[in-house]
């Protein structure tokens, strides 16, 4: 039986992320420019990141004004219901403001700390994926996710390592970076190829979608992540950090069974997780 909160939930995140998306495409200035930065010069906020922001929390503050928020830039509230909002108002914030089509408005609902509703909608690709715990993965067209024909997602079965298209991004800050290039170096070798999309949102998507085999990073944020593990779960990945270690910010890997193994393994030998 289908939890009515639950499909409260799934409901708000994507009419959220509907409304949210519209404003950021039809909405863009032409003259967009950065409105500040956080860790680096390079790790950008738009005037367009704040607005889009502001526009999902006040709608969570209408439909479920008793919830907890956390957003990428700024928002912070408790709340008292036991729900909490993860919110990146745009994932891939470079991409969009050199107008590169590959960004994303992610929501995901946790409910006693478990993700349990998320939702990444992308659109310049008219496409909107969400997940319900339990429930599956599934992509639509903004506007029309609940309408039938949607199409179930299911990722790709597990190549051997050495043929997986495998996903990553990279942090901000030099040091960090210097880092990751040095593992990039001795992965490439050993896998089919790497791409680098620049939305960890759209990357887990892609896993779920079967357009990726796999993806890893460090340094991403609850916001980059919550709702597109969920996705790529439902969707029969596994998700994790170094072995052992649930997915954070220290790491976060996601690929079907039998490749996340390896992929996790050779990542932790190389010292992904390390800066």
């Amino acid at each position: 039986m289908t939890d009515p909160l639950t499909t409260e939930l799934l409901d708000v995140a994507l009419e959220a992320a509907r409304r949210a998306g519209e404003l950021l495409r039809d909405g863009r200035p032409a003259d967009l420019g950065v409105a500040a930065t956080k860790t680096s010069p390079i790790d950008v906020v738009t005037e367009m990141d704040l607005a889009a922001e502001k526009l999902i929390t006040d709608f969570l503050a209408e439909r479920r004004p008793d919830d907890g928020v956390l957003g990428e830039e700024g928002a912070s509230t408790e709340g008292s219901s036991g729900v909490h909002w993860v919110i990146d108002p745009i994932d891939g914030t470079v991409n969009y403001l050199y107008g590169l089509p590959s960004w994303a408005v992610s929501i995901a609902a946790e409910r006693d700390g478990e993700t349990v509703v998320g939702v990444v909608t992308a659109p310049m690709r008219r496409e909107t994926y969400h997940a319900v715990l339990g429930g599956g993965a599934y992509l639509g067209v903004p506007g029309k996710e609940r309408e039938e024909p949607r199409e179930r997602l299911r990722c790709r079965p597990a190549p051997a390592l050495d043929q997986a298209l495998v996903g990553t991004g990279f942090g901000y800050r030099t040091e960090r970076r210097v880092g990751q290039a040095e593992v990039v170096r001795a992965l490439l070798p050993t896998v089919r190829d790497i791409r680098r999309g620049g939305s960890a949102a759209i990357d887990l998507c892609d896993v779920a979608c079967g357009r990726l085999d796999g993806y890893y990073e460090r340094g991403l944020n609850p916001w980059d992540f919550a709702a597109g593990a969920l996705i790529a779960r439902e969707a029969g990945a596994l998700t994790g950090g170094r072995p052992g270690i649930p997915a954070s910010g220290e790491l976060v890997v996601a690929a079907p069974p039998g490749l996340f193994e390896p992929l996790q393994r050779l990542l932790d030998e190389l010292g992904a997780w390390h800066d």
